[in-house]
């Protein structure tokens, strides 16, 4: 094993977290805002790109691997979290908005995962997380998470998030399955990724499921979220008031700052 070896435990059910348990001298990289909690004795530290080592050192080479996060939308930074005491430490992760953790061993998966860009979480030291690059232009204009995509490297834990309920796919070699551009979260190395429009003028226009699916083809693995975050935003958007609230909403806020304030 060339990751740290890493014990974990998941709690919750829509709101959930994950509780890793560090041996001495073992280290867990995490998302920069993703910590929640940690023991005593565990040393946090700030560092560019995902800390794996990988093929470059030094400045220069921190540089282009922090570069790499920047182009999937995420910080600059992530943060180490080291056991630096002498027994078992714990150290835990939170989700940022409801959905599910999922845990992914990668030494089970050829040593490397494609997802998308906002779903790591937190990994054993040594995980890569880099950047992978849609190779046809229908993908990257219309595939849901554009032209890059984040993929994790090693032989490690890792944890991925997404929203709603997680289902996983394992597809055989030549089988397909066709699902909303922005309901896919994770897939194996090997799994074939396409644009397909939408049949039918009608579908197209007025199905409300938007022009294109993913079309996922085998031999591999695929995880699917139920509820998109982006969806999730969009829903919250649409039903917020555009003036402060409606007349009866409005009446309810009233009456609440009115009571507090003894009138």
């Amino acid at each position: 094993m060339n990751n740290h070896e890493i014990d974990y435990k998941i709690y919750g059910d829509d709101m959930q977290f994950v509780e890793v348990e560090l041996d001495p001298q073992e280290t867990v990289v995490a998302e920069a805002g993703s910590f929640m909690m940690m023991d005593d004795d565990i040393q946090m530290e700030t560092i560019f790109g995902d800390g794996s080592g990988g093929s470059v050192s030094g400045l220069m080479g921190k540089l282009f691997s922090a570069g790499k996060r920047v182009l999937t939308g995420e910080s600059l930074f992530m943060t180490t979290f080291t056991n630096a005491g002498a027994g078992k430490r714990h150290v835990s992760f939170a989700s940022p908005y409801p959905g599910k953790i999922i845990p992914m061993d990668l030494s089970q998966f050829n040593g490397k995962i494609v997802c998308q860009k906002d779903a790591f979480l937190a990994a054993a030291k040594g995980v890569q997380v880099g950047i992978e690059f849609q190779r046809k232009i229908g993908v990257g204009f219309f595939g849901g998470e554009g032209f890059i995509m984040q993929k994790l490297e090693g032989d490690g834990m890792a944890f991925v998030h997404a929203g709603g309920m997680i289902i996983k796919k394992d597809l055989l070699p030549g089988q397909s399955l066709r699902v909303d551009t922005g309901c896919l979260v994770a897939m194996t190395r090997d799994v074939h990724y396409d644009i397909e429009f939408v049949k039918g003028v009608k579908t197209a226009l007025f199905g409300g499921e938007g022009l294109f699916f993913a079309t996922l083809r085998g031999p591999g693995s695929v995880w699917i979220q139920s509820l998109p975050f982006s969806r999730l935003a969009s829903r919250v958007f649409a039903a917020a008031p555009s003036r402060g609230g409606g007349k009866d909403e409005g009446s309810i806020a009233r009456g609440l700052f009115d009571m507090f304030n003894g009138d």
